[in-house]
């Protein structure tokens, strides 16, 4: 039988460059976590099926990887960050509240392929449970905003808004409060960053009045500062209006000024039941880099009414895309070394200098190969360095120091660079 060597379909690997590109935010983001007081945990990859279906029921299984064990058991691979922290944070009756968590890594979801998303991507993501408050909702996304600046990152916005807010106005265009119509109405306002209105109304005109769905869709595009909302439309027909407006200006107080409210976030999952908000590159059209809110009704729904939820969550790849986009992929490896050898009787002392600088903590590469010099040096090019033992400079105990940016060279004895290899920086 011919063996296939291809990846399932929505799979991917990770080679050095773009792996480098992730261990670069999670950098950023473990940093930043352990700055705002977040506890950094790895929730299981694997969850028992009914874990997943807490709050969106069997429909979940459209989204996500599930099969039977070895002891024929329902289980399903994590699709986020938030259920299996939640389940965590459930299951801990003792636990000091608030309790802050968070988690990077990998994920898996039954979607369709696209750009920036496959089925096994990787999210960073943060939590905080506890009693509601909206300082809960301003802390987290304060520290989204801050880890966009880490990255260096442009033309960053942060969209927020209340579900209550587009529900009480769904009510009110509709004249009802039936579940299913504002579920399918949420629906269609979620879509509206990502298709036409008109193709919007197509897919649910023949379920509901038309001129209606206008409205909402509509009032679904007002975005803007408070001032801005209000000297264009009726705000006190709103719930929760000035909740939303304690949370911008709570976040104005902090100092973060990249906010706008925005009435056609709702954020798609069903858990989510007060502030949501959506992160986005203006200038691009990649779609959200980052989203959460509040979503009290998931640790209700984990037996636990006593604490509630909020939270953010972003997909690492889509900002490895950005950066690109922006041109601010950073060079990981600048104070590499690479060590060069003339011949093979130079081949020795050359792998005793690679040992001594890995030894003292400097990236250092050597050819195993035995090749040529043009070969090694051809190889070398993504050091930031190279030291090539040649027997001319090694009868004087030196060695020669390359830049591999501009070329020069210089030389340093070996005494120095045994007494202190961190010197070659500074020659």
């Amino acid at each position: 039988m011919k063996t296939v060597m291809e990846l399932p379909r929505g799979m991917k690997d990770f080679e050095s460059t773009e792996n480098s590109s992730i261990e670069h935010i999670r950098h950023h983001f473990k940093q930043l976590s352990n700055l705002y007081g977040f506890s950094f945990m790895d929730p299981s990859p694997i969850e028992s099926l009914s874990t997943l279906e807490t709050k969106s029921g069997p429909a979940i299984r459209d989204e996500i990887y599930y099969f039977k064990d070895k002891g024929d058991r329902e289980i399903a691979l994590r699709f986020d960050f938030t259920m299996g922290l939640t389940r965590y944070a459930a299951s801990q009756k003792s636990m000091k509240l608030p309790a802050k968590l968070s988690s990077f890594g990998g994920v898996f979801r039954y979607d369709e392929p696209q750009k920036g998303r496959y089925r096994y991507f990787h999210q960073w993501d943060i939590e905080i449970y506890g009693k509601p408050t909206l300082e809960s909702e301003s802390e987290i996304i304060e520290f989204t905003s801050r880890l966009f600046d880490s990255l260096l990152l442009k033309n960053i916005i942060i969209d927020i808004n209340h579900r209550n807010l587009v529900e009480s106005y769904i009510n009110k265009i509709f004249n009802s409060t039936e579940s299913q119509l504002v579920a399918d109405i949420l629906r269609a306002v979620d879509k509206i960053q990502k298709k036409s209105k008109e193709n919007i109304i197509e897919e649910f005109q023949d379920r509901y009045d038309k001129e209606k769905l206008e409205k909402i869709l509509e009032f679904s595009q007002i975005k803007g500062t408070i001032k801005e909302i209000e000297n264009s439309f009726d705000t006190s027909q709103l719930k929760s209006w000035d909740e939303l407006k304690s949370l911008f200006l709570s976040l104005e107080n902090r100092g973060v000024s990249n906010i706008r409210i925005n009435f056609g976030i709702v954020r798609g999952l069903d858990y989510y039941s007060g502030i949501v908000f959506e992160v986005f590159d203006k200038n691009s059209t990649l779609g959200a880099l980052a989203g959460g809110g509040r979503y009290d009704t998931l640790t209700t729904a984990f037996k636990r009414e006593d604490i509630g939820a909020a939270g953010v969550a972003g997909g690492v790849e889509r900002i490895i895309l950005t950066m690109q986009e922006q041109k601010i992929i950073p060079q990981i490896s600048q104070n590499r070394i690479a060590v060069l050898y003339i011949n093979d009787e130079m081949q020795k002392v050359a792998h005793s200098i690679t040992s001594l600088l890995r030894l003292n903590q400097i990236p250092a590469d050597i050819d195993l190969a035995n090749r040529n010099l043009k070969k090694q040096m051809d190889n070398a090019s993504r050091a930031r360095y190279s030291i090539i033992v040649g027997p001319q400079e090694l009868e004087s105990g030196n060695v020669v120091l390359r830049d591999m940016n501009d070329g020069k060279e210089g030389i340093i004895s070996l005494e120095k660079l045994t007494e202190d290899p961190k010197s070659i920086f500074n020659s």
